[in-house]
């Protein structure tokens, strides 16, 4: 269903019942699913995504807070409040000029010129974790208080930006190629919405919409041609229309994608690719150039198609994704090949050595997906988020959780210099550029409602953990109990009770790596519809077992991707493997070890690692090539012998928790297994006995 073009501001009537998690469609949107309620989901923290959300608000949220004030964010905010004394001075204009200057005795800017962004991506966190049973104290001092210090120090006009009005007053509006001015109120957006969501900090959502209003004033339809650098507003107005029921908002959004690939930006130093503003949404039949930018600007292109019944975008958002899922994204689910502009390459081109892999697309990357299975409703959305957030974003962060990954390689090599902040040997934490520990923070801080949803018909259940959900069916109560290992172990257990003996649909997700399965669910008429087993019956009481099998299996990528032609990944339900120096004999180098891929697979505990976790064992076989030249004839073998021995692989995501050293999820594979002697067993394994059938069908998302 449309939206009339004139929708009326019923601000407290327009809001859900109850307490909303992050993109949440109005009622009239042209959504398949709707997310549960904040309150709806609670993750079990014995269980893996449970563990992850309590290491976030026991020490990733924490950190975040503390490093805003070590690296300068906060004290950026505070130097406009005290140099005056009463906050900003009120002197800006609506056409984008005057501001606060630069005073005397503030001290300078700190750190990038975009640390607002920091800021509110962390009190985005905050909310979302105080909607959380428990949450300290000093977590509601935090929000508080700069919730305040905002208020204090907006321009009497609804600006705010600490960058340009402490540097640059002077140039309001007018470098929108790089002054990341819309990016940072898209963030702010955002944060008001959680706070207004989860009813905390109320005083935000009036900052936010002072200066969205300014924003309407000079970029609405009677105002500026104009585009930000840097995509992020676009889906921050349409959840800030769906929090407060402004019609402008969506509007405006709707006129920044419209907007785009018009060359409104300033290109002579990144160009327009790296900008997003090279060739309009609707007409782009590929992703292309940062790739976070590319994967913002896609959310945001779902958020107003699905708000405005805009069938063209929803379609453009479809063939892009095609394009990135299909030739673009790493087996880890990790989106960009080249360092140079962060960006997306050519199809195939995916390196694993060179990898960029920011964090930040892995979160946008699981952002997007979100709203596109809420959009279609397809399984292959919760495939990639599912994908993305066991390898690519869980990656990112060290068993502490106060160390991170900014870009995540797939191979690290021996003699790698880790001192570049780009590729490092190790997670820090904390950088210059701090946009990836608060984007996790804020994500994990809100990760149950993205686990299940609902629609007229029953609840969906996307990303199995261990915990309970509630939903509401034909007018009556539904609790689900959840009780999994997962993804340890591919048993899931659900117990359904509801109020009402009117039968409802449970769907459970067929994961698109799941070659068999099984399933008990006694009285339930079972049907198969696009990777969801959908199971209706009268659930007053019922259980349903559902066993995934997950077997170890190797995984070849497309021929095309020419850097790891010869090689094999090692997967394990949803899990990516790896091979770490730190589980070779010593004295093996990484880059001698081959695969022998007709050995069988096994699997094994990780030492050290969390409860259940699984490692993979497979044979392989050492061979140093010698002394051999850098270059030598095509026809002449190395020189050097192999030995067989046994490799232990871990999951991906737990790579890099020991000493720094050499890594590889792609592994070449031995090409004469005729001879050789297992050095762990001393027994001929040349035979290859249990060999394991190489699982080459097509991922729903494009990989192997």
């Amino acid at each position: 269903m449309l939206h009339p073009d004139v929708h009326p501001d019923p601000t407290v009537a327009h809001r859900v019942a109850t307490r909303t998690g992050p993109a949440q469609p109005t009622p009239d949107a042209v959504a398949t699913l709707h997310p549960l309620g904040l309150d709806d989901v609670r993750l079990d923290p014995a269980g893996l995504l449970g563990q992850w959300q309590a290491r976030n608000a026991a020490a990733t949220l924490p950190h975040c807070v503390a490093q805003l004030d070590r690296a300068g964010a906060l004290d950026n905010l505070r130097r406009l409040r005290d140099r005056d004394g009463n906050g900003g001075n009120g002197n800006g204009d609506r056409d984008g000029n005057g501001g606060n200057g630069n005073g005397d005795g503030c001290g300078a800017f700190t750190g990038m010129w975009f640390s607002d962004s920091d800021v509110y991506k962390t009190l985005e966190a905050a909310a979302w974790e105080l909607a959380r049973p428990q949450p300290g104290t000093e977590l509601r001092d935090f929000l508080e208080s700069t919730v305040a210090l905002l208020a204090q120090v907006q321009d009497a006009d609804g600006y705010l930006n600490s960058y340009v009005m402490a540097e640059r007053p002077d140039r309001r509006w007018q470098e929108l190629h790089w002054s990341h001015e819309l990016y940072c109120a898209g963030h702010l957006f955002q944060a008001a919405v959680a706070t207004a969501r989860v009813g905390v900090g109320n005083s935000l959502e009036t900052v936010a919409r002072r200066l969205a209003d300014l924003l309407l004033d000079r970029f609405g339809p009677d105002g500026v041609e104009a585009v930000c650098g840097h995509p992020e507003v676009e889906t921050a107005l349409v959840e800030l229309y769906r929090s407060t029921g402004h019609r402008p908002y969506l509007n405006l959004a709707r006129r920044f994608v419209d907007l785009r690939g018009r060359g409104l930006l300033n290109a002579e130093r990144f160009g327009p690719v790296y900008l997003q503003d090279h060739v309009p949404v609707r007409d782009a039949d590929e992703v292309a150039g940062h790739a976070v930018r590319q994967l913002y600007l896609l959310a945001g292109v779902v958020d107003v198609a699905v708000e405005t019944g805009d069938h063209s975008l929803l379609a453009a958002a479809r063939r892009l994704w095609d394009s990135a899922y299909l030739t673009k994204t790493y087996v880890t689910g990790a989106h960009g090949s080249r360092h140079r502009d962060e960006a997306y390459g050519d199809p195939y081109e995916l390196p694993p050595d060179r990898a960029y892999a920011e964090t930040c697309a892995a979160v946008a990357s699981f952002q997007w997906n979100w709203r596109m299975l809420l959009a279609d409703g397809a399984h292959r959305y919760a495939d990639e988020m599912e994908r993305v957030l066991y390898n690519a974003v869980a990656g990112s962060t060290a068993l502490d959780g106060t160390h991170f990954f900014y870009s995540n390689p797939l191979q690290l090599r021996t003699g790698h210099d880790g001192s570049d902040s780009d590729a490092p040997d190790r997670r820090m934490p904390w950088y210059a550029c701090a946009c990836c520990p608060p984007n996790l923070a804020r994500l994990m801080a809100s990760l149950q409602a993205y686990t299940a949803s609902g629609d007229g018909h029953g609840v969906q259940l996307h990303l199995y953990a261990a915990g309970t959900v509630h939903a509401t069916v034909h007018g009556r109560p539904v609790r689900v109990t959840v009780r999994t290992g997962y993804p340890w172990a591919g048993r899931v257990e659900v117990g359904v009770r509801a109020e009402s003996t009117e039968p409802w649909t449970l769907a459970l997700r067929i994961p698109g790596w799941c070659q068999d399965y099984r399933v008990e669910a006694d009285g339930a008429d079972v049907t198969v519809d696009d990777g969801y087993l959908r199971l209706t019956r009268d659930w007053s009481s019922g259980t349903v077992t559902l066993e995934l099998a997950m077997p170890p299996r190797l995984v070849a990528a497309h021929p095309y991707v020419d850097a790891v032609r010869g090689c094999l990944a090692l997967i394990r339900g949803p899990l990516v493997y790896c091979l770490e120096q730190a589980d070779l004999p010593p004295g093996t180098r990484l880059e001698d070890v081959r695969l022998d891929p007709a050995a069988p697979l096994g699997t094994a505990e990780v030492a050290g690692g969390p409860p259940d976790a699984v490692a993979l064992t497979v044979g392989g076989i050492v061979a140093p090539p010698g002394p051999a030249a850098l270059y030598r004839a095509g026809t002449t073998p190395p020189t050097g012998s192999g030995a067989r021995i046994r490799l232990s692989a871990v999951p991906y995501f737990l790579w890099g928790n020991r000493d720094p050293g050499p890594m590889r999820v792609w592994i070449p594979v031995d090409t004469d297994t005729s001879t050789g002697t297992d050095t762990s067993t001393g027994t001929d394994t040349s035979t290859g006995a249990g060999a394991v059938r190489t699982d080459r069908r097509p991922h729903p998302g494009g990989a192997g």
